[in-house]
């Protein structure tokens, strides 16, 4: 990994990347931003823990703390791993992580299964909906079956006979949490419950709407909003035209 490198986006599903492209596209204008991404073999157990220790393995080039951010299960990731090696961590950033950060889109998937005689389509079909709004029939299908591969990859071990928690709390470093206001899933109430845990320094934001993935639809705002916030760790923007991607695969 490059010194250079001051943002580290984390992905928890290769499927989902596509969503955090406008928004990091756009902050990388402003700072260099690697992309780490969390795969897992067929045959291979996927989980939280798995995840941190390797994002340890890709960050343990770097000579100097970053800033860590993700949305929604990468969000939990990032925040597992800022737990654990606050040291390595200069700022926190995350997106659609509520105070409960293992209730992700995923958990309230297998609620739904658990709750409702409905087929797996439709329960996804009712996902699609509250996380991206009415879409046409057709780009309804075409999430539905990003999200169904979603819940193949997440490192979050949830099933229809257990849903995983996390632990609540917040963490040493700067830490900024950002949500929509129309977000069903992690809603205002699960974001406020942060401010139990803020620090004086620590920051919330809600964007007026954009759904579960408010970044994709409104990447520019949602961009200036987390660049102010590492502001006070940068006296000037840099300039840096080039995002660089990284994955480990494991």
């Amino acid at each position: 990994m490059s010194d250079e490198i001051d943002v580290v986006w984390i992905s928890s599903s290769p499927v989902l990347q596509r969503f955090d492209q406008p928004l990091l596209q756009y902050i990388a204008k402003y700072v260099n931003v690697a992309q780490w991404e969390y795969r897992y073999g067929k045959d291979e157990a996927g989980s939280i823990d798995e995840a941190v220790t390797l994002l340890d393995e890709f960050l343990s080039q770097c000579s100097h703390p970053v800033n860590l951010a993700g949305h929604g299960a990468g969000g939990a990731i990032a925040l597992s791993y800022a737990r654990r090696y606050p040291e390595k961590v200069r700022s926190l950033t995350l997106l659609a992580v509520g105070y409960k950060p293992a209730n992700t889109w995923h958990a309230y998937y297998y609620l739904q299964r658990q709750l409702f005689t409905i087929s797996r389509e439709q329960v996804l079909a009712t996902n699609v909906r509250h996380l991206f709004g009415e879409q046409p029939t057709h780009t309804t299908k075409k999430l539905i079956a990003v999200l169904n591969k979603d819940l193949e990859q997440t490192p979050l071990l949830h099933s229809l006979f257990q849903l995983v928690d996390l632990p609540t709390g917040g963490v040493s470093m700067p830490m900024m949490v950002c949500g929509s206001k129309n977000d069903s899933i992690v809603n205002s109430p699960a974001l406020h419950n942060w401010v139990h845990y803020f620090k004086p320094e620590d920051n919330l934001w809600e964007c007026p709407q954009g759904y579960h993935f408010f970044h994709y639809f409104y990447p520019q705002q949602v961009g200036e909003k987390i660049l102010n916030f590492w502001q006070i760790y940068y006296p000037q923007p840099m300039d840096a035209n080039t995002l660089f991607y990284s994955s480990f695969i494991n």
